[in-house]
C-alpha cells in the first residue's frame, strides 16, 4: 500500500489543535485553522464551518466542559485511538511502545499525553518520512479510529453509553442537548484530509476489538 502522494495536504499540525483541551488561546487556534483551510481548502473549510462558528461565541468555561464530556468525563468517546481500538489488550501495549519509538525518532513531543493520543498521532504525521509505515499507521489504526469516534458522536451511541454512566454511577453529568456532539465536526475534517491524503483499506478491527462502550463497561465493571 502507498500513499497518494508523498506530499500530505493535510495540515495535521493545525488540525491537532482542534483535539487539545480548551486552554485561553483556543478561540484563536480554532480561529487560524479556520482560516487555513479558507485559504487553502474550501470544502475542509465549510465542514469545520460551524464548529468554528459555535467556538466563536462559547465561554471558555462552556469549551471545557464540553471537552471534558466529550472526552474525558462520563465521556462520548476517547481520544486515545489505541484503547479506542483495543481496550486494554496488550495490542495497544504494543503499540504504545511502536509509536513512542516514533515520536521519539522525529521529536514529537507527546507532552503529558499517550502516544496513541489524536492530537500526538496527527503531528506525527507529517514528521514520518517513511511513506510505507504512514500509510499503515493510517490504515491500520488513524481511520479505523476515527470511524469509531464518528461512531460513538451518533445520538442512538450516546444514549447507550448513558445508560452505562448511569447503571454504574447512578447519575449523569448534565449535557446540552443542543451541542452535545458538536465535536463530531473537526473527526470529519481530519478524515476528509485522510481520505484525500491515503488510498484508505482499512482493516476490521471488530474482531480484535471491543470498541469503546464494551471497553467501558468491562473497565466499571473491574473497578467495582
Amino acid at each position: 500500500m502507498k500513499t497518494k502522494d508523498n506530499n500530505l495536504s493535510g495540515p495535521y499540525h493545525l488540525l491537532a489543535d482542534l483535539f487539545v483541551y480548551p486552554g485561553i488561546n483556543y478561540h484563536e487556534e480554532v480561529k487560524l485553522v479556520q482560516t487555513f483551510l479558507g485559504m487553502n481548502c474550501k470544502e475542509a473549510a465549510e465542514i469545520l464551518s460551524p464548529f468554528t462558528n459555535f467556538v466563536e461565541k462559547a465561554s471558555l468555561h462552556t469549551l471545557e466542559e464540553l471537552f471534558t464530556r466529550s472526552f474525558e468525563v462520563q465521556a462520548v468517546t476517547t481520544l486515545d485511538l489505541g484503547y479506542l481500538l483495543f481496550g486494554d489488550d496488550y495490542k495497544r501495549a504494543e503499540l504504545l511502545v511502536n509509536l513512542n519509538r516514533e515520536h521519539n525518532e522525529v521529536n514529537n513531543d507527546c507532552g503529558h499525553e499517550l502516544p496513541d493520543h489524536l492530537p500526538n498521532v496527527l503531528r506525527l504525521l507529517p514528521k514520518l518520512n517513511d511513506n510505507e509505515l504512514r500509510n499503515e499507521l493510517v490504515n491500520l489504526i488513524v481511520a479505523p479510529a476515527m470511524m469509531k469516534i464518528l461512531d460513538d458522536f451518533r445520538p442512538e451511541k450516546l444514549q447507550a453509553k448513558n445508560k452505562v454512566y448511569m447503571k454504574h454511577h447512578k447519575t449523569l453529568i448534565e449535557q446540552p442537548a443542543n451541542y452535545a456532539l458538536i465535536y463530531h465536526i473537526p473527526v470529519k475534517v481530519v478524515m476528509y484530509f485522510i481520505s484525500n491524503d491515503f488510498d484508505i483499506q482499512v482493516v476490521d478491527q471488530s474482531r480484535q476489538a471491543s470498541g469503546f462502550l464494551g471497553a467501558l463497561d468491562q473497565e466499571m465493571e473491574l473497578e467495582k
